[in-house]
């Protein structure tokens, strides 16, 4: 397992393959991540024990989504949405699973083909 110190606390990549990565995430209360986004990867957080809070800067409108996440509860990031997190309670644990989808429609034509 890779650990990352933080200033927040540290993460641990526990996982790593083709379109899926998973991370552990130890932190104590009051500490806070950059403010960054994902190109591509969707990200979801799952608090195994403690609080955090999620920031999201959403993309279709200006508002900044403010979600308090508990021991059991998750929450998905869209690709390109700038977020962050504030960590609410000391020595909480959580998980950062990032992944990419496919998408089915992404062939474009130009033209139909021919016998």
């Amino acid at each position: 397992m890779d650990k990352n110190g933080k200033i927040w606390g540290y993460t641990s990549k526990i996982f790593s393959k083709n379109n899926v990565e998973v991370h552990r995430i130890f932190g104590w209360e009051g500490g806070k991540s950059s403010l960054h986004r994902h190109k591509a990867k969707l990200s979801m957080f799952f608090i195994e024990r403690g609080k955090i809070k999620i920031l999201i800067q959403k993309n279709e409108y200006p508002l900044t989504d403010e979600t308090v996440l508990k021991t059991g509860q998750s929450i998905v990031i869209q690709p390109n949405e700038y977020h962050s997190f504030e960590i609410l309670e000391d020595m909480t644990v959580a998980y950062e699973i990032y992944w990419t989808e496919l998408d089915s429609n992404d062939i474009e034509r130009k033209n139909c083909g021919t016998i």
